[in-house]
């Protein structure tokens, strides 16, 4: 069935977990291996490195990939992408990343028909990943990018983490 368009919910939404879990699962294939982006030396940037720890804690009978202690990150996402891709060279990859937009999108959750590009917002280009991303959005990038993603509150990106977690749960019917 899939989704045809982007599709987003407030992370702080009264039943986001329910609904975005249920996007989530229109789009879900067989084989799945979920790929979290970031790095933990930046809070703006930890959503994906946090929700794989989460995942992998919560042992999630699917294979899990970027994690605080393990993370997928700007210096290492070349060789990270080469080998799980040869290790799952037909596994569907649902990709997780932190990104930055406009200022009213700032909490709002993304699930894209398409893949992550890691990144893209600051500048930088790296390989894109994933058949389906799911996207968080941080921060906005009306602010001056050195800084902002330094200054964003953990405890919201531990919340946003937390419903993302919930909504993966959900789609995969994980309790």
């Amino acid at each position: 069935m899939g989704i045809k368009d982007d599709f987003s919910v407030r992370y702080n939404d009264k039943y986001s977990e329910l609904i975005l879990g249920e996007e989530i699962t229109k789009v879900i294939k067989k084989d799945p291996i979920i790929v979290c982006i970031g790095t933990d030396k930046c809070i703006g940037d930890s959503l994906g490195p946090l929700v794989g720890s989460l995942l992998k804690r919560d042992n999630l009978p699917i294979e899990v990939y970027g994690t605080l202690i393990d993370p997928i990150h700007a210096i290492n996402i070349d060789r990270k992408i080469r080998y799980i891709k040869m290790r799952h060279p037909s596994s569907f990859i649902l990709a997780i990343d932190a990104c930055i937009g406009s200022k009213k999108e700032v909490g709002k959750i993304y699930v894209r028909n398409s893949p992550v590009s890691p990144g893209k917002g600051v500048g930088k280009k790296m390989k894109s990943i994933g058949d389906v991303s799911l996207v968080g959005m941080v921060d906005s990038d009306e602010k001056d990018l050195k800084t902002s993603l330094y200054n964003i509150r953990l405890g919201f990106i531990m919340e946003m983490a937390e419903k993302i977690v919930e909504s993966i749960k959900i789609a995969y019917d994980v309790k």
